[in-house]
């Protein structure tokens, strides 16, 4: 018993050295860890490997050597905390502190940050930027605000998003009769291919693929940067480009977890952000330039349908004029000074 007890003593003490040892050093990376004043969640819908989430993990290690390891922002891409419903029920709850969501979405909850997807009205990118950087996203800013959620000033490019089949291309709006297409959970979605007399289905994201491979629906819309991270060109043969719509996500914060941070690294965090943003929007756009030519050689079968015919449809099915009706004068009026005449 005595050798016993020597033994586990000396065992113990053996022990207790080395990991006084190994505690000395990792002691650094333990106070690093531990400084961080503010730890809060950035969750999004987007693959690892999309611009928006390379950008942020730089821009999550920018604000935290700006604000010397006070505040650590950690990214949960992918859908990993939920759904975009789920996730925006969280940043108003506050289960997650930061959310990107395409403004679309976000219409369920603030009913004008949908209206920069009016189908056909945006003709390239320099009308875009002209329009959310300006009149349009303020006056689209204000009404996020007004529902009690905090936005940064740049909104994050998803791009102008495409229509892809599994069983034909579409060349025209006669196309789109009886087409089972794939939608996110926005009415606007909805709305514009029932003009088209197509049979849209409202699913989230994280199902798409599953609901593409089983044929509950032929086809889908999205950016050439969505099709290929999610790899939707396994299970869709033709994609048309038909620029239907411009996507973009609002970076979104918790109001009572943005009002918690100092002034000094709200400054520090909105300017990374919004810099981020720019940067991934000018990524967006060269993969989307590149994108045909690779999603081509895997398989993807590509056209380029006439855009007037889709906005003649549109404006005598009616869906234009409903569409002013519900944003008003004042926000289809910054629309329409950005765009040019639709309704």
């Amino acid at each position: 018993m005595v050798f016993s007890t020597r033994f586990s003593r000396r065992t113990l003490l053996k022990a207790s050295a080395a990991t006084a040892v190994l505690g000395g050093l990792s002691a650094p990376h333990v106070a690093r860890a531990q400084s961080a004043e503010f730890t809060y969640k950035y969750a999004n819908n987007l693959p690892d490997t999309h611009p928006l989430n390379v950008r942020a993990k730089e821009m999550a290690a920018a604000i935290k050597s700006e604000t010397n390891g006070k505040f650590d922002l950690q990214i949960f891409p992918n859908n990993q905390l939920g759904s975009d419903t789920d996730m925006l029920s969280q940043i108003r709850s506050g289960g997650v502190e930061f959310f990107t969501l395409s403004g679309l979405i976000l219409s369920t909850l603030v009913p004008a940050a949908s209206i920069n997807g009016i189908g056909f009205a945006f003709p390239d990118y320099d009308t875009v930027w002209k329009a959310m950087d300006g009149d349009l996203g303020a006056h689209v800013r204000g009404e996020i605000k007004k529902a009690g959620l905090e936005v940064m000033d740049k909104i994050w490019d998803n791009g102008f998003r495409q229509t892809t089949s599994s069983t034909k291309p579409i060349t025209g709006p006669d196309d789109l009769k009886g087409f089972k297409i794939r939608v996110p959970v926005s009415p606007l979605w909805t709305s514009m291919f029932k003009a088209f007399d197509a049979a849209p289905a409202s699913i989230n994201f994280s199902e798409v693929y599953s609901a593409l491979q089983t044929k509950i629906v032929e086809g889908q819309e999205n950016p050439l940067a969505i099709i290929s991270t999610a790899k939707l060109y396994e299970v869709q043969k033709y994609c048309s480009l038909t620029n239907h719509m411009w996507d973009g996500f609002w970076f979104l914060a918790n109001r009572r977890a943005w009002e918690k941070l100092p002034q000094d690294v709200r400054t520090i965090v909105a300017k990374n952000i919004n810099a981020a943003a720019v940067k991934e929007r000018e990524d967006t756009a060269k993969l989307n330039a590149n994108l045909q030519q690779e999603l081509a050689t895997k398989g993807l079968t590509f056209n380029q349908p006439a855009v007037a015919p889709f906005r003649d449809k549109l404006r005598t099915a009616g869906f234009y004029a409903e569409w002013k009706g519900k944003y008003g004068d004042q926000a289809w009026d910054l629309l329409e000074k950005a765009v040019g005449k639709l309704s």
